[in-house]
């Protein structure tokens, strides 16, 4: 429709018809456009790349207003499942929408599956469009607009597929009669048959775009870090090969990315801004979603849109912080500026031994990673973590800390979830996050979430040289990591075993653990893997709960009691066990079926031609 007439059939006022005013009313309709009209300018297209964009970043934060969830559902899927996290919180059932896929507990409808699962095709829906109505493209930036597009809607691609093995094909804006089905059971030949088709169509997408896009100024280029540039299309192009099998051609795409130049890791002592509002836009970042760069948005609104709260994660900053409420005084006031929190993850106690074996304490990456409990009530950390109350603990001796009250694990039921090392990489510090000031008072995380980092790149690019027998390569990009983390292990020899450790600590909760688990569990028949897989079939049979005995000491009714010094006689803290989930009627940890995620019941329940997945049916 290119106009609206208003058609007046009859009006009559004291006996006089005003059909002479007919044609006036015979004008466009304002504020109304059709397709064939809209999408045809630079301007078009740059409008049509912003929402895109702005669905991509709805879909990897989640929010309710503008989108699925509010607890960054793409951040749950991509590291809850890994064997390196526990869920924690206030106590069992709390913050079910990541303990239920931490434990392997969940059937077809947790939130986190729900909403990500919808918000990626949500986020598909704005690629298609801008693909279909400028594949014609007739200028330079239309063409690039295309490439951008392209590349965010393989991202997507490859995320289902990682999650759902071979979900809907949806590579085009559907008519109302089109029903969906699993891409193997989808007649056309451009569907991909398998996940590792799905994969090297991911790669092939982001060659195709490859040469209209972009490409990253320098290292010093922040811009070039919050949309999609070569660098990108070729890292994604890599990633996804590497995941499809093909490790030789994985091994080319990355090495652009390295020869490029336009990357570089930053220097150890900046590792911990990398995850802060500080390290946006770094030398170190491929691609980050980007929150808060417009000078023009407001807090809330801007000329009648959202504003950068908006954009923002919501209640995934308290999720992040230690449980304050489990401590005498929450240690941890001066360095998040006072955000409350509620403990989701936690750090299992293997893991962070292996970590600290392998990196020594002195390590800039340890330190950036996690805390140990000790050093974080007694404000031993090297870094200023405390606020002002802890200040006199400087002139305290060690053993009068060992013994102050004043500070401490206070609560009867301990903290949940918990070892005896405390996530810190993600933490909120000082200008990542607002409250909002409402009665329930909720906090905005504004430092942008990374989608690829450098160091993926360099660790991706090491494995692939592994696979293809070229060990030398594998060894210097694997000695780089090593030495930027300030770590006390450089090998002088390199295996895979090597570079899945090494990625295990370089890239904590950044969204790789549980598909490389998978992925290498099919490759590989190590002893490392095996036992990692071994970690990830036991999640939720043995639950740490964090102590402290000036203020709990150990019953005989408490299970697996490890002293953290090794006794108790030269230790404060301690750790029991429990498997609440188990007691409650769940089936957890790890199973074959956990391969692939199921789809929703209520996806399900309105498209009979999807199918389920093996063993959810």
């Amino acid at each position: 429709m290119k106009k609206i007439i208003f058609s007046m059939l009859a009006l009559v006022a004291g006996g006089v018809a005003l059909t002479s005013c007919e044609d006036k009313l015979d004008i466009p309709q304002k504020a109304a456009l059709t397709t064939e009209t809209y999408y045809q300018t630079d301007n078009d297209a740059q409008a049509a790349l912003a929402s895109a964009y702005e669905a991509f970043q709805i879909q990897t934060m989640g929010r309710t207003t503008l989108g699925p969830g509010i607890y960054t559902p793409a951040r749950v899927l991509a590291n809850h499942p890994g064997d390196d996290v526990n869920y924690g919180g206030q106590c069992y059932g709390d913050h079910e929408f990541g303990g239920s896929v931490d434990e392997f507990r969940f059937l077809h409808t947790p939130e986190a599956i729900y909403t990500h699962y919808k918000g990626i095709y949500l986020s598909l829906f704005s690629d298609n469009i801008l693909l279909e109505k400028f594949a014609d493209a007739t200028s330079d930036f239309q063409k690039q607009a295309v490439a951008e597009a392209r590349v965010l809607r393989a991202y997507n691609f490859f995320l289902l597929a990682c999650y759902w093995g071979t979900p809907p094909f949806v590579d085009h804006t559907m008519s109302t009669s089109e029903v969906p089905t699993n891409s193997d059971r989808d007649e056309r030949p451009e569907a991909p048959k398998s996940q590792q088709e799905y994969f090297k169509w991911v790669g092939d997408q982001c060659l195709m775009a490859v040469d209209d896009l972009s490409e990253r100024a320098s290292t010093a280029d922040k811009e070039g870090a919050y949309r999609i540039t070569k660098g990108f299309a070729w890292a994604m192009a890599g990633k996804a090969y590497m995941f499809a099998g093909d490790f030789a051609k994985a091994k080319d795409c990355l090495k652009k990315v390295i020869d490029s130049g336009k990357y570089a890791l930053v220097p150890g002592d900046q590792f911990m801004d990398q995850f802060h509002i500080q390290g946006d836009g770094s030398p170190e970042k491929v691609f980050e979603v980007n929150f808060r760069y417009n000078a023009a948005a407001g807090e809330w609104s801007s000329g009648g849109g959202a504003g950068w709260n908006n954009h923002s994660t919501w209640m995934e900053p308290q999720c992040f912080q230690i449980r304050s409420d489990k401590f005498k005084r929450p240690p941890l006031g001066k360095y998040t500026d006072n955000v409350a929190g509620w403990g989701s993850i936690g750090l299992p106690k293997w893991y962070a031994d292996e970590f600290v074996e392998n990196d020594g304490l002195d390590s800039k990456r340890l330190k950036a990673t996690m805390v140990n409990i000790e050093n974080l009530i007694y404000g031993e950390t090297g870094i200023d973590l405390i606020d002002n109350y802890y200040a006199k603990l400087k002139g305290m001796s060690h053993a009068d800390k060992v013994k102050n009250d004043k500070i401490g694990i206070e609560a009867q039921d301990g903290h949940y979830g918990q070892s005896f090392w405390i996530p810190l990489k993600h933490i909120v510090r000082v200008g990542d996050a607002v409250e909002d000031g409402s009665s329930y008072s909720s906090v905005h995380r504004l430092n942008n979430i990374i989608i690829m980092r450098y160091a993926e790149v360099l660790l991706n690019y090491a494995e692939c040289c592994l696979r293809t027998g070229d060990a030398g390569s594998a060894k210097t990009y694997i000695n780089m990591i090593q030495e930027r983390a300030g770590s006390k292990t450089v090998s002088a020899d390199v295996d895979l075993v090597t570079l899945k450790k090494e990625k295990s600590y370089e890239m904590w909760f950044e969204g790789c653990r549980y598909q490389d688990l998978l992925r290498w569990s099919l490759l590989d028949n190590d002893t490392y893997t095996q036992e990692c897989m071994d970690h990830l079939k036991k999640q939720g049979t043995h639950i740490p709960h964090l102590y402290d005995k000036l203020f709990r000491a150990p019953t005989s009714a408490d299970v697996d009691v490890i002293w953290q010094n090794g006794s108790e006689s030269n230790s404060r803290f301690w750790i029991g066990h429990t498997h609440e989930a188990q007691d409650a009627g769940f089936t957890v940890g790890w199973q074959e079926k956990h391969r692939l995620f199921p789809y929703p019941t209520t996806v399900l329940e309105n498209n009979p031609e999807l199918h389920q997945n093996p063993g959810w049916e």
